[in-house]
Order: structure tokens, then sequence, then C-alpha cells
């Protein structure tokens, strides 16, 4: 276990790399509605230690994140957990990671795990899960790290975000080639195979509508 080193509030990450050899998760503290959802986190986690891919994710014991960890750490896998302290102490870390990394602040966690990673995929989950796939989209726009971002559509739950996007383009609100950012798949092999051939696109954020 070891406490996180202070990271700048803007981190400009890794270059992506065709191997991947870590990813990040972003998925709910609570197991959801549907058993798809506790199936695809435990595909997720033994797929990654089966593929010798590193799982960084946030160091939650319950829920989704709960399962996808321990089905990689069934699997041989290596797991990497941060947590800020203040969840560490309402005890619902993993304290049998490979790695657990402490940080004094969620902004840190977050930077942590990018930097960790190769690579984002999100599955089900709240507004937390929310946060983390739209901050590190955002951190994409901005060319802040040009890394592959994927979400799985276990159970179809992220429908309704694809229809959000496209409603956000068509608004004006997003660049239509900013779409292209990330991508929603029902099938994680699709989804890790198209991560592995990324190549990041570079879209202006800022739409002159006069000019649309």
């Amino acid at each position: 276990m070891t406490r996180g080193r202070k990271i700048p509030a803007l981190v400009f990450l890794r270059e992506t790399e065709k191997k991947m050899k870590s990813i990040c998760l972003f998925c709910g503290s609570n197991k959801g509605g549907k058993p798809e959802y506790e199936e695809a986190a435990r595909v997720f986690g033994r797929t990654l230690a089966e593929q010798g891919i590193t799982l960084v994710y946030g160091a939650g014991k319950v829920g989704l994140m709960g399962l996808a960890a321990d089905a990689a750490l069934e699997a041989g896998g290596k797991v990497i957990g941060v947590i800020p302290e203040f969840l560490k102490a309402k005890e619902v870390a993993h304290l049998g990671l490979t790695e657990l990394h402490i940080t004094e602040t969620m902004h840190q966690r977050k930077a942590m795990m990018a930097q960790l990673s190769d690579g984002f995929i999100a599955l089900p989950g709240g507004f937390g899960t929310f946060d983390e796939l739209f901050e590190i989209l955002t951190w994409a726009q901005l060319s802040v790290h040009n890394k592959p971002v994927g979400v799985l559509d276990a159970g179809g739950f992220y429908q309704p975000l694809r229809a959000l996007v496209e409603h956000a383009v068509s608004e004006g609100f997003v660049p239509k080639g900013n779409q292209d950012l990330f991508r929603i798949e029902r099938d994680l092999p699709a989804l890790l195979s198209w991560m592995r051939q990324y190549q990041p696109s570079h879209v202006a954020k800022w739409l002159d509508l006069a000019r649309t």
C-alpha cells in the first residue's frame, strides 16, 4: 500500500501503446438490477487477466468494482487500486489488491488512475461512473491525453448515452468528429480490438455555428 504522490491539476498523460498493458475501469459501487451487469464485470476482470492486461480502478471492494477486481485476481491478474483517504476510512477499499494507492483528493485519484492506464473502459454505474467517464472524455477532447475510451454496453445500459451524445451533436454543442473519441460496444473482444487500433483524431472543440 502506498500513499499517492502529489499530482498537478492538469496532467499530460502517456502516449497510447498499441499493446494495451493496462486499462482503467470505471463502474458502479453497486451491482445494479440486472444479472448481465454482474456477469459483464466478472468477464471483464477475467478477460484482462487472461490477456495479461493490468486492471486499474478505484479500489472498491463492493458492487461491480469488487466483482471485476476479484475476477481478475482469481484469474491470476494484476489489479491496481487508487482510492482517496476518506473513502478508505469508510472501509470500502479492497485490501487484497496487487497494489493499493491512497490519495488525498478525488481529483488526485482520477489523475493517478489515468497516468497508470493505457486506455479506459466504463461499465454500468451511477453518478461517480458518469463523472469519471465524462471527465476523461473531456480530457481527450482538449488533447490532454490521446488514449482510447471505451464503453461496454452491458444489458443495453448505455443506449441512452448514445442518444444523448447524438442529440448534443445535432444541437451544436459537440463537434461531430468528437463522437470518435470513444466507442460504445456490447462485445468486450470487439471493444478491446478497437482500442488497440485506436488512432486519435483532433477536432476543434469550439464550433463556429455561423459557418456550419
